[in-house]
């Protein structure tokens, strides 16, 4: 009985871990460390400015996740900044409300969008830093 849970517990192990995708991004708190060396490195970086009541917030969180398990995401450098208890980064990156959306290309910021729920528009904004 003991080997036939052990098998049976290896093969939803294994289902677990096919089902994640290999490449996602993840996303990360803000840093400034982290941004700067991003930045000097010419890396593409995302910087998603969000608030855990906002529903917009709440609709590109799956767009987001599905988005960054692309490959070619995979060198990406995602920073997340809470709207509400990090307001010195929100004013730092301009941003007037939540659900604010940031590319870079190292320090050029490439472009962004406010309220965007768009699988397509906010690829087309992630496809800029590549």
């Amino acid at each position: 009985m003991l080997s036939r849970r052990t098998v049976l517990f290896a093969a939803a192990a294994a289902s677990l871990t096919a089902a994640a995708p290999a490449f996602a991004v993840t996303p990360q708190p803000f840093n400034d460390a982290a941004f700067a060396e991003a930045q000097k490195a010419g890396k593409p970086i995302f910087v998603a400015i969000h608030a855990s009541w906002c529903p917009i917030c709440k609709a590109q969180a799956p767009i987001l996740a599905e988005l960054m398990a692309d490959p070619k995401f995979k060198d990406l450098v995602y920073f997340t900044i809470d709207f509400d208890s990090q307001k010195d980064l929100v004013r730092r990156f301009g941003a007037r409300m939540q659900s604010t959306l940031i590319s870079f290309r190292g320090a050029t910021e490439q472009g962004r969008s406010v309220g965007d729920t768009n699988r397509q528009s906010i690829a087309a904004l992630l496809n800029k830093v590549l």
